[in-house]
């Protein structure tokens, strides 16, 4: 399978579906582009915090697409998570030049919804700002409007355009 990177705004499900989807496969590996970006203890710049943090975000998107080269020589099927802007999207193309790509896309009102039923992290206007600024998404490889969607369904999108995708 090809790499696949889930990219969207808050609650929009990239860490379940992406969880879920390699949970799926017989070896199947997960990274959240989140979690790599907490790995910075000291001198930590979110992506909104100017050109530290859009370098940092850039910084963790390779060690994101690294981590998964090493899976994939692995043998493993790879997903991964991160908030995508036209600068990381470029840095994935370069560094995993086989990935799919999909933006998930909600509507803020749901997205509220959905961030309501867990831990949140940010604040409220950090929410509506990564929700604004992912809206209109890079040129990715599939947007897919989840707003709708149960989780179930989502997965079960985001499998078969995968495994579309992957297919040669």
């Amino acid at each position: 399978m090809r790499p696949l990177i889930l990219s969207g705004g808050p609650a929009v499900g990239k860490t379940t579906c992406g969880r879920a989807l390699a949970a799926a496969e017989p070896r199947g590996a997960y990274i959240d582009g989140d979690d790599v970006r907490q790995l910075v203890i000291a001198g930590d710049a979110t992506l909104w915090s100017g050109s530290e943090g859009r370098a940092q975000h850039a910084l963790a998107a390779r060690n994101v697409s690294a981590l998964a080269r090493n899976l994939l020589a692995a043998g493993f099927a790879v997903t991964a998570s991160d908030v995508l802007t036209a600068e990381t999207l470029a840095v994935y193309r370069a560094e995993l030049p086989e990935c799919f790509v999909v933006h998930l896309a909600i509507t803020l009102e749901e997205a509220r919804a959905r961030a309501a039923t867990r831990p949140v992290s940010i604040t409220d206007d950090e929410f509506e700002l990564l929700h604004r600024m992912t809206a209109v998404p890079p040129a990715v490889d599939l947007v897919l409007d989840v707003t709708d969607m149960a989780e179930a369904d989502q997965v079960a999108a985001l499998h078969r355009a995968w495994a579309t995708a992957s297919v040669r």
